[in-house]
């Protein structure tokens, strides 16, 4: 068929044609954004899980849902070793800039600038002499208002100011945060101070994270009450009935449909993860001659994903691991068979070495964001499917 006309779209945040699976998460936030913008209370929202589960698309189109409700909104991500307090003054001069034309006090606007300059221009001067972004702003930075250089403090006086700004207009700001997973946790304690504070002062602000699975116990250990400050979202692989779907509402605005079989290897070889899902639909679109797709055009379009995904997906993870470090995920893919979560203690012993002596390797692979933690003494790959393509290598 006609590979112009392919309706599938594997990409790193691409928005897939058919956003599948997650009708209760949006549901949930345009009640979210409805009850804030009316003045009542609610919660912040964390999305956690593996990659390639669909997690920025659906950050993605959770701002699109404030933008289109005329809210203030700005998107950072989170890097590893780097404070966030640029990133925090860059999305909210984002979201400053959404709705400052419409307010009717000019003067509140540039005391808001105001803040947000005070607050830029405290970046730790390690991070200042890396970074190239100046404040484009054309008013003076305000003296005591977000430039204590206490990140808790001048985040909070810096949220209370975008949001009484946005309050005027009776909407709000909302701030979104990729690889949450990778701010410190000094920074993340910090932010989930502030967040309480906008929830006890009732606030027009939210924050929307996404990290991997572990971000959910990184932020219990960085406050105690983050467990109920958060509205918690596991972004998951679709079920057979949501993966169809992904599948086939597409290939109908094509007039093109699949056979049964064809839809049943499809599920098999991607277990339903939107990723590879996009992934397998794409290449099996292109082979197959004509509508309906069969169970032999997906035979014949697996080598041609699963290449695809070794290079793009897979592999380019597994060519920044060292040496040491690629012998611990063997050792990981070895073990995978007794489940997702692996004994630290049991790789140790498949390597014949000391849990101690392994601890650099794990700790690499966690910085690099090929593993996590979410128990002491585990590990688990953040990748799906990555086990069975290391094994494949050998």
């Amino acid at each position: 068929m006609d590979p112009i006309r392919n309706p599938y779209a594997p990409g790193a945040g691409q928005r897939p044609p058919e956003l599948a699976g997650r009708d209760q998460e949006l549901a949930q936030f345009e009640i979210t954004l409805e009850r804030i913008a009316a003045g009542r209370p609610d919660r912040s929202m964390v999305l956690s899980g593996l990659r390639g589960v669909g997690k920025t698309v659906l950050l993605n189109s959770l701002r699109s849902m404030a933008v289109n409700r005329a809210w203030g909104t700005g998107k950072l991500e989170a890097r590893p070793e780097q404070s966030i307090r640029i990133g925090i003054a860059q999305a909210t001069h984002q979201a400053i800039r959404d709705i400052a034309h419409r307010h009717r006090d000019q003067e509140a606007v540039e005391r808001t600038l105001g803040s947000l300059k005070a607050f830029a221009l405290r970046t730790p001067h390690k991070d200042r002499a890396a970074r190239s972004w100046q404040p484009p702003i054309d008013v003076p930075a305000t003296r005591g208002r977000a430039d204590s250089g206490d990140f808790e403090l001048d985040l909070n006086e810096l949220f209370s100011d975008i949001a009484a700004l946005a309050g005027d207009l009776n909407v709000g700001i909302a701030l979104f945060i990729d690889e949450m997973q990778d701010i410190s946790p000094a920074e993340l304690g910090a932010l989930c101070g502030a967040c309480h504070e906008m929830s006890q002062q009732r606030a027009a602000l939210i924050v929307v994270g996404a990290g991997l699975p572990h971000l959910p116990v990184a932020l219990a250990a960085s406050r105690s009450y983050a467990e109920r400050l958060f509205r918690y979202v596991s972004v998951d692989r679709l079920p057979r009935e949501m993966a169809e779907r992904a599948w086939r509402l597409p290939a109908a605005t094509e007039e093109v449909d699949f056979e049964p079989k064809a839809l049943d290897e499809l599920f098999r070889l991607t277990d339903g993860y939107p990723y590879f899902v996009q992934a397998y639909g794409k290449a099996t679109w292109d082979v197959a001659p004509t509508s309906p797709i069969t169970w032999a055009d997906v035979i014949q379009a697996a080598p041609e994903a699963e290449a695809e995904l070794a290079i793009g997906f897979f592999g380019a993870r597994y060519d920044r691991a060292t040496p040491a470090e690629r012998e611990y995920m063997l050792a990981m893919a070895d073990l995978e068979d007794s489940g997702p979560t692996i004994p630290t203690s049991q790789i140790a012993s498949q390597l014949g070495r000391k849990p101690q002596s392994l601890s650099p390797a794990r700790d690499g692979l966690i910085k690099k964001g090929l593993v996590f933690s979410a128990e002491r003494g585990t590990v688990a790959f953040t990748v799906p499917h990555f086990g069975r393509y290391l094994r494949n290598q050998r």
